[in-house]
């Protein structure tokens, strides 16, 4: 009584949970990321968020992880489309912990939200009694030289190359904004002390976290940065790592822009 499949009708999917919002109900429609916002963005642009319902969509599949399913099915815009909607929030968890933490959250959000959740299984960086707050970033490590700003996967990748920074003597803040919309202003204003900054995203690097970044520095606080992400291209068939090496994603690749920032 609580389940609906409506398999390979993303348009119907979206259409039924608004009309479940009218009733008071709280949707949570689920699908690929690709399908969310490809398929679909007519239903989520004027059926959910033209009149401000009370829908959770809950992306799967999302980004490069989808592997080899190939560009078809790989959403590396998804970020940047649901941002441009008015009255969207857009939540991007980086581990379990938090993906089940931003569920809770979403639930008791009254608005339509996006929840983009990757296909690939990912290492656990949060505690249980971790609290998750939308629209508030987190700082999970402390710096001065540099700033690494991460969302999703990409979280996981900024500690491991905090770490390789900190045996070379580079001290790494490192930003936890899984709240992509509303962004956090302060925390970025706060990395922004660092003097410089980097942005990290499993997704292009037109309209994700590194352009939110780049408006608020641009208004609040001019600040050299260097943005890790997909460059304006598709994603293609291959394994998850593999994709994420090819794509220079790794925490190897934010060294090494951590470094070309400090030379």
């Amino acid at each position: 009584e609580r389940f609906f499949n409506m398999g390979i009708a993303e348009q119907n999917l979206m259409g039924t949970a608004a009309g479940f919002a009218t009733c008071g109900k709280i949707p949570f429609a689920s699908t690929f990321a690709i399908f969310a916002t490809g398929r679909a963005f007519e239903q989520v642009r004027n059926s959910i968020c033209y009149p401000k319902l009370n829908v959770k969509i809950a992306a799967t599949h999302a980004g490069l992880t989808v592997g080899e399913d190939g560009a078809t099915h790989q959403s590396v815009e998804d970020l940047a489309i649901m941002r441009a909607l008015p009255n969207m929030t857009v939540i991007n968890p980086a581990d379990g912990v938090e993906a089940r933490k931003a569920v809770r959250a979403a639930a008791l959000y009254e608005g339509p939200v996006y929840l983009r959740f990757g296909r690939l299984a990912v290492e656990t960086i949060f505690d249980e009694d971790y609290e998750f707050e939308i629209g508030k970033g987190k700082v999970l490590k402390e710096g001065t030289d540099v700033a690494i700003i991460a969302t999703g996967i990409m979280v996981g990748e900024a500690l491991k190359a905090a770490d390789i920074l900190e045996k070379e003597e580079i001290n790494a803040m490192v930003v936890n904004i899984h709240t992509l919309k509303p962004i956090d202003e302060e925390i970025i204003l706060k990395a922004a002390e660092c003097g410089a900054i980097i942005t990290a995203e499993e997704h292009t690097v037109i309209g994700g976290l590194g352009s939110a970044v780049a408006e608020v520095l641009a208004e609040k606080k001019p600040t050299p940065m260097r943005r890790i992400g997909i460059k304006d291209k598709f994603g293609q068939s291959g394994k998850p790592q593999e994709l994420l090496k090819l794509y220079n994603l790794t925490a190897e690749d934010i060294v090494k822009a951590a470094k070309e920032m400090k030379s």
